[in-house]
C-alpha cells in the first residue's frame, strides 16, 4: 500500500525544521517507524519534516556526569558507544536488539522513544534508566522526564510542534548496574517484544538501595513496575528475594492480550522477563 499524499520538507537547519511543523506534520528522522505507518495510513501527515540531514545531532557526549545522545544517533551507535555499554547497559542491550542490522543502522534512538511504541526495546531502557527526554519548539526547550514521557501507544507527551532533541541519561555510579532482556516475537530475542524488561539497581552494602523495573510489550504503553521496585528495595538482592518482588510486576500495568498471548500469560512473561533483568543489573552493579 502506498500512502496518501503529502507534503516533504527537508530543512537545513533546526530553527526551520521547528517552523516547518504544525498540528498536521511528522518529524522523520530515519524513517523505519514512520514509513511504515504511512504506507499502512495509519498514519497520513500532511507534511513530513526531515531533520536526517542537520548537523550537530548525531554524537554521544559526556556532560557534567551525564550524557547526552542526540536525536540522529543511530541504534548501531548507541548500541556499541563505549560510554553507553559502560554506563547504561540497559540501553546499549536495547539498542542491539532493535530490528535488524539495516533498521539499526538507519533509524535512531531518539526516533525509537519518540515514536512509543508499546512493543520497543529502548523505550524501557531509557525509563529504567530515569532518562530525561530534551524537547525543543520555536518557544523554547523543555526538559520531560521519562516518568511522564510515555502517554499511550504511539503517543508521547511530545507537542505538534516539538522535536525531541536529545537523551540525557545519568551515568552508572558506584554500587549501580541496568539490563534489559525480552522475548521476540520469533521465540528469540529478536523482532518486536512480546514481553521484555528493563532493571536499574543501586546496591549499597550488600542490599538493593534503589531500584527501577520497566516494562514493555505486555501493556498499553511502556511502564514502569514501581510495586516490584519498591518490593526490591532493602533486600539482599538474592535470587529469592528477586523472584518473591517479580510477582508485583504486572501491578501497575494495564495488561493487555492480543495475537501474541492472553492477559494471563503476558502478566506471567512480565514476571519472568523482570527477573532476569533485576538479576543481570545486580550482576552488573558488583
Amino acid at each position: 500500500m502506498y500512502p496518501r499524499e503529502f507534503d516533504y520538507v527537508a530543512p537545513s537547519s533546526l530553527d526551520e525544521a521547528m517552523g516547518a511543523l504544525g498540528a498536521d506534520a511528522k518529524v522523520m528522522a530515519g524513517g523505519m517507524s514512520l514509513i511504515p505507518l504511512m504506507k499502512m495510513r495509519l498514519f497520513s501527515p500532511a507534511v513530513v519534516v526531515d531533520i536526517g540531514r542537520l548537523p550537530g545531532l548525531d554524537t554521544i557526549e559526556e556532560q557534567n556526569g551525564d550524557f547526552t545522545i542526540g536525536a540522529l544517533v543511530r541504534h548501531a551507535t548507541t548500541a556499541s558507544h563505549p560510554l553507553v555499554l559502560q554506563s547504561a547497559t540497559a540501553l546499549a542491550t536495547a539498542a542491539s536488539l532493535t530490528g535488524d542490522v539495516q533498521v539499526r543502522n538507519r533509524g535512531t534512538t531518539c526516533g525509537a522513544v519518540a515514536h512509543a511504541d508499546l512493543v520497543a526495546d529502548q523505550p524501557a531502557a531509557v525509563l529504567a534508566l530515569g532518562a530525561t527526554m530534551i524537547a525543543q519548539s520555536s518557544g523554547g526547550t523543555r526538559e520531560i522526564p521519562a516518568s511522564e514521557f510515555f502517554v499511550d501507544a504511539l503517543t508521547s507527551a511530545l507537542e505538534p510542534d516539538e522535536i525531541l532533541t536529545s537523551l540525557r541519561i545519568p551515568k552508572h555510579g558506584p554500587g549501580e548496574g541496568s539490563s534489559y532482556d525480552k522475548l521476540g516475537r520469533r521465540g528469540g530475542r529478536s523482532d518486536y517484544a512480546i514481553a521484555g524488561a528493563a532493571a536499574w539497581v543501586k546496591m549499597d552494602g550488600g542490599s538493593v538501595a534503589d531500584a527501577r523495573v520497566a516494562l514493555t510489550g505486555v501493556g498499553t504503553k511502556v511502564s514502569l513496575a514501581n510495586a516490584m521496585a519498591e518490593a526490591l528495595i532493602g533486600t539482599d538482592g538474592s535470587e529469592a528475594a528477586v523472584k518473591e518482588a517479580s510477582e508485583k510486576a504486572p501491578d501497575d500495568v494495564t495488561i493487555i492480550e492480543d495475537l501474541y498471548g492472553s492477559e494471563e500469560y503476558k502478566a506471567h512473561l512480565a514476571s519472568v522477563y523482570a527477573t532476569r533483568a533485576v538479576r543481570q543489573a545486580i550482576e552488573n552493579a558488583s
